[in-house]
Order: structure tokens, then sequence, then C-alpha cells
């Protein structure tokens, strides 16, 4: 069963980034993003097999960088001001250490002004997935420049390059971090 997250049109009421962001703050129990055309979406909870597999990508990342120091990582909690004006949380991100390092420490401490160097979309088995390829876009029109939205349901992995086709890949493959991540293979077996 698909589950198509809460999408909120708000038509009569813009939200500032300000408004937001207190709205986020006073409601920490839910996950929200929005769309550059304001619309809010309330995201649901993973479930344990997807937490899981998601925790597992971010330790994998995390352990490269902490053995480069090349960036930062961050996890699904974390909301991205995209340059058009959305506010997104990939399951897994990162960015170099240059470019997050250039935002004041106000900007870092709120919901980023930045595009993520390298995300992952991992699809639970409640996610459409046609919205999560709309998303992975949307990064990739942003700057992104590498992107991965792994789909365990059909066993496969779509990668996403700025300015290049999609490339499939089928499970079990290696993912490499290309020159965005220098050196990073990510394992990936059938789930």
């Amino acid at each position: 069963m698909v589950i198509s997250p809460l999408r909120l049109k708000l038509e009569t009421v813009h939200l500032t980034d300000e408004q937001f962001y207190q709205l986020c703050q006073n409601n920490q129990e839910l996950k929200f993003e929005r769309t550059a055309k304001g619309e809010l979406i309330i995201m649901p909870p993973a479930g344990g097999e997807s937490g899981n597999r998601e925790a597992d990508l971010i330790i994998d990342l995390g352990i490269w960088n902490r053995q480069t120091g090349l960036g930062y990582t961050f996890s699904s909690s974390t909301i991205f001001k995209l340059p058009n004006g959305s506010d997104r949380s990939p399951d897994v991100a990162w960015i170099q250490k240059q470019r997050w390092e250039a935002l004041t420490p106000e900007q870092r401490r709120r919901f980023p002004p930045i595009a993520p160097d390298f995300v992952i979309e991992l699809r639970s088995a409640t996610d459409d997935l046609e919205t999560l390829r709309q998303k992975m876009q949307e990064y990739m029109d942003a700057g992104v420049k590498l992107g991965w939205l792994i789909n365990p349901q059909q066993q496969q992995v779509e990668i996403y390059r700025l300015g290049k086709a999609v490339e499939l890949q089928n499970l079990p493959t290696e993912l490499l971090g290309e020159d965005v991540l220098p050196g990073f293979i990510l394992h990936l077996s059938v789930y």
C-alpha cells in the first residue's frame, strides 16, 4: 500500500520563512517539508525497516566523512532551504566542508540556505516512486551534484548526476561517490 504524504495547499495563507521555521519548531513531533509553490507537506514517519536502512546509510557515509574530513553529513531531520524556495529533507545529505563553513552560524543553526552536494532518498514501502523522482529532480535543479534514489521494492537504484541522464542499476551493486565523494563506496545488497 502506497501512502502519499499529506499535502496542504495553503492558497490563502502564505508562510514566511520565519513562520515555517516556527511551525516546525512548535510541532517537532511532525516532519514538514515545503514546495517552491508554498505547498506544505507533512511527511509520514519511517517504519522500523526503513529507519534501520536509513541509519545504515548515514553510518556508512559518516564513517567515510570522518576518515576524509571533507565535509558534513546530515540526517533526514535536517531541512535545507533550496534556491527555488522549497524546504526539503533528504534521507541522507552531505555538504563539502568549504561550502558549509561559508554559511553564517545563524544559517547553520536554522534551515541552511544551501543545496547539499550529495543526497540519498530511500524509498520505503509506503512511498510513491514518482513523488520521490520529482523530489530528486528538484535536488538536481537546485545544484545537487550527485544523488541516489534507492528503491528496495524494485531492487533498483537510480543515480542522478548534475546535467546528466538518470542511470538505473539493479541491486545488489556498489555505488561510487565519484568526484563528489572521492573514495566512498556504498555496497548495496538485496534488501
